[in-house]
């Protein structure tokens, strides 16, 4: 069993990145139980998703309850640090670098905690920090940032690099394939 969070700020890509997710189990032959939480993820507000595979026993809840987390995968710093009940204590925590500002951050009424990878460092044994952003956008769209982290995700999971480059395949657009292939290749080499 893996229990799977995924969290970040509406328009980045977490959708998608569960979708290959659940369909990477799919195909091949796990148990899968995808669920999203959507808060104002269109005006850029938080958006968390869980992604549950199993491949021994049935999954009832598509919900990963806190303290259940083998990994989450945070798109954005805050959010990292806004998902850390989720995590078992020997959970990874792989965190895109990047920050987007909250709108009372934007407005003036509140600041960005400066301290946000500290606190993650100091909750997680496992914490793998990625500019998936800068990344990505060496790819050619910093829209694929997603699909770094599924790159660094993906050596903590069992499946094979082909079954990935068939869920991007099959899940992507056809014209952003490629630039998408290249995106996950970054983060799986990393």
């Amino acid at each position: 069993m893996f229990n799977i969070v995924i969290v970040g700020v509406g328009g980045q890509g977490t959708l998608l990145a569960s979708k290959i997710l659940g369909y990477l189990g799919t195909v091949n032959g796990y148990d899968v139980r995808v669920s999203e939480v959507h808060g104002m993820s269109q005006r850029g507000g938080s958006v968390v998703t869980y992604v549950r595979l199993s491949n021994d026993k049935p999954i009832y809840s598509t919900i990963v309850e806190q303290e259940q987390a083998d990994v989450v995968l945070a798109f954005e710093k805050l959010e990292a640090v806004r998902a850390l009940p989720y995590l078992k204590e020997d959970g990874a925590m792989i965190v895109n670098t990047q920050e987007i500002l909250p709108m009372p951050v934007v407005i003036g009424q509140a600041e960005y905690p400066a301290d946000c990878m500290a606190r993650i460092h100091a909750a997680c044994k496992q914490v793998v920090e990625v500019d998936a952003t800068g990344m990505a956008t060496a790819c050619g769209t910093f829209k694929a940032a997603n699909v770094v982290l599924l790159g660094v995700l993906a050596k903590k999971l069992p499946f094979q690099y082909a079954d990935w480059m068939n869920a991007i395949e099959n899940n992507v657009k056809e014209k952003f394939i490629d630039m998408n292939k290249k995106a996950f290749d970054m983060g799986y080499n990393l």
